[in-house]
């Protein structure tokens, strides 16, 4: 089912949570909301699920008008950051749930019931533990029940806030690669809220930035962080050196680094503000060359990485250069001159003050 949603507006008091937001989610694709704490994306997602109303604007599934319909008929599952199960009943009762409240017309018999709990817990690789209670479940299996009652319903929609925020670092990483399985096998269109860009990078068909509640750019994830339509989204999608400059010819001199500015050919001298990501920097040994003449601050190896922070006499921050690694010695250490080298780089005008 698409979604499709119209100019929506939304205030809490004083404060604009959603700003004439309109966007389009096309039928069985997963689109992350992505976006810092208190950007709109969880009011939006509310909306969407009927748990919240617009002040203005328009929610359509799959074209129909759905601004007014109560939440127990939009036929929309909803997976919460913190778990939401009922401590009192078995695994097998809480996703049941959903299914045992319905009206006795519309309700399945205890057989056709039972058929589907038990499917959707082989689904979610929790089969064997239908008898037990939310309380004797790690972080990880409680998510998944948790996403197997919302799937009970058959949803033509699912819509999850952060679902993966109470867990470890490890145990989400592996639910995100689980997530993006299970929606390729079921094809129910999702979508869901996180502020973590790795996980929307990962699972997402598409990832809808958001900031102060208006949307910043929508996109691919390859679209959002190889072509970030504005500072925000460059800023916020990746790390990245911010240097201040000015820009005129086709050029911009940025705290010493010269760049192409190829969107500056034509104007004035003007401030701006550059953006290059640390894996976009070369780093040579000192001496004579091309470059900004700089002295290593720290080297510190993640991973498969050397992360390399370095500085000139003309840079009042330090540029942070990220190179491959695969082992044995580091090429540099703290104190050596180098010559740091843009591969790539984006520059934008500075807003008017």
């Amino acid at each position: 089912m698409s979604i499709q949603v119209r100019d929506l507006n939304k205030s809490f008091g004083q404060f604009k949570a959603l700003d004439n937001v309109s966007l389009q989610f096309n039928s069985g694709e997963l689109v992350a909301l992505l976006g810092p704490s208190g950007c709109g994306k969880t009011t939006l997602l509310r909306i969407i699920a009927g748990l919240e109303f617009a002040d203005s604007g328009a929610v359509l599934f799959s074209g129909r008008d759905a601004t007014a319909t109560h939440v127990r008929e939009r036929s929309v599952g909803f997976v919460f950051q913190h778990y939401a199960l009922f401590r009192h009943m078995s695994v097998y009762d809480n996703v049941a749930f959903g299914l045992t409240v319905r009206p006795r017309r519309n309700r399945p018999d205890k057989q056709e019931i039972a058929e589907r709990v038990h499917k959707l817990l082989e689904l979610v690789q929790l089969d064997w533990l239908a008898d037990r209670y939310p309380d004797q479940l790690s972080g990880g299996q409680r998510q998944r029940i948790a996403l197997a009652r919302a799937l009970a319903v058959e949803p033509r929609v699912l819509l999850l806030d952060e679902p993966f925020g109470a867990l470890d670092a490890r145990v989400r990483k592996d639910l995100r690669s689980w997530l993006r399985r299970l929606h390729d096998e079921l094809h129910v269109t999702s979508i869901f809220v996180t502020h973590d860009q790795e996980e929307a990078m990962e699972v997402a068909d598409r990832i809808v930035v958001i900031n102060r509640g208006r949307i910043e750019q929508v996109g691919t994830p390859r679209e959002i962080y190889n072509a970030p339509a504005t500072p925000f989204v460059y800023g916020f999608i990746g790390d990245a050196n911010r240097l201040s400059g000015r820009a005129a010819g086709g050029w911009a001199e940025l705290a010493g680094l010269r760049v192409p500015a190829p969107d500056f050919a034509q104007s004035e001298p003007r401030a701006v503000t550059g953006y290059i990501r640390p894996h976009d920097i070369e780093l040579s040994g000192g001496g004579e060359g091309d470059g900004l003449a700089a002295r290593v601050e720290s080297v510190a190896q993640v991973g498969a990485s050397l992360r390399v922070s370095v500085r000139s006499p003309e840079q009042a921050q330090s540029l942070q250069v990220e190179l491959p690694h695969s082992g044995g010695q580091w090429p540099f250490e703290v104190g050596d001159a180098v010559r740091a080298r843009p591969r790539a780089a984006r520059v934008f005008a500075d807003a008017p003050v």
